[in-house]
């Protein structure tokens, strides 16, 4: 199987380590680390038993970003107007409602 085959978030196995694939090339390991999978390498998908850890990991991920953003959006909150903070405000509840996270109220 070829890495374009691969929807984003799938994992699969590459010279005996496991990835997940992160972009049109790209794909970060388990180890840690990204890596850029080159275009004619052959992998091998991991199997169905392995989606439960995916699924947590991906979770675990969500809520990572989703703390990562609020210490971002408190930063920028203090440094726009109140006619700007609306727009701001506006673009975080849709950037949370992408993660599934609801509006973050």
């Amino acid at each position: 199987m070829k890495l374009q085959h691969l929807a984003i978030g799938d994992r699969f196995e590459y010279n005996g380590d496991v990835y997940v694939k992160t972009g049109p090339l790209t794909a970060a390991s388990e180890k840690g680390g990204q890596r850029v999978i080159p275009r004619s390498a052959v992998l091998r998908p991991v199997g169905a038993a392995d989606a439960a850890p995916a699924a947590a990991s991906s979770s675990l991920e969500r809520q990572r970003v989703a703390a990562a953003f609020a210490t971002f959006y408190a930063s920028c909150s203090g440094l726009v107007g109140d006619n700007d903070r609306r727009e701001l405000d506006l673009a975080r509840r849709r950037f949370l409602s992408s993660l599934g996270l609801g509006s973050g109220d």
